[in-house]
């Protein structure tokens, strides 16, 4: 069964963007992106790196980990005010939102029902891993059904913005195995998780 694996970004102090959801990424961004952190993306994880930044670079990798992503509508929207309608035309985009009611690229599917039904059907499916990429608030939403965590650790604290599963995630303990970690020269981590299977059996 493919499973849904949140790989995402977070700051020491476990968020995801500052208070304003920007990206923190982009220009003005406060996040920093060495050139160590750069090469172990494009050779572990070429999939995850959107479109522009594949033909920027030269990847042509279709990657063996996902061949689908999934996201909400206001991490989707960050790339529409910068006039990409569809950041990871090699995947297969879902977008998730209650609000949008046609999509704006003709590859992107947009899911306005209940996230958690979705996923499960997805997951019955055919083809390699479901890549979570957030924002915090479909992350919490999805938090019953990620089945690995990979955190991309970055030595930096904001002090308050968006948490890794949003602001409105319920209080649900969970555990989970270090089944693989990196560790590179200016400080990030790749931290890869699973679930317990007392979890999994819960």
């Amino acid at each position: 069964m493919r499973k849904l694996v949140y790989y995402i970004a977070s700051t020491l102090d476990g968020h995801i963007a500052g208070p304003d959801g920007a990206d923190p990424t982009g220009p003005g961004g406060f996040w920093p992106i060495p050139e160590d952190y750069l090469r172990h993306l494009i050779a572990e994880y070429p999939e995850t790196l959107p479109g522009p930044a594949r033909q920027a670079l030269g990847v042509t990798a279709a990657g063996n980990r996902f061949d689908t992503v999934l996201e909400g509508r206001r991490s989707y929207e960050l790339g529409l005010k910068a006039g990409v309608t569809d950041a990871y035309p090699h995947l297969r985009h879902l977008v998730f939102s209650r609000t949008l009611t046609e999509s704006p690229d003709p590859a992107i599917e947009i899911v306005s029902g209940d996230p958690i039904a979705k996923v499960r059907e997805l997951k019955q499916q055919e083809g390699k891993d479901l890549w979570l990429i957030g924002g915090g608030e479909l992350a919490g939403a999805l938090y019953p059904e990620i089945d690995q965590l990979i955190v991309k650790l970055a030595p930096l604290t904001i002090g308050t913005g968006i948490p890794l599963f949003g602001r409105g995630a319920v209080f649900d303990p969970r555990t989970w195995k270090l089944t693989d970690h990196t560790v590179l020269d200016s400080g990030a981590l790749f931290l890869t998780y699973a679930r317990t299977s007392a979890d999994q059996s819960a």
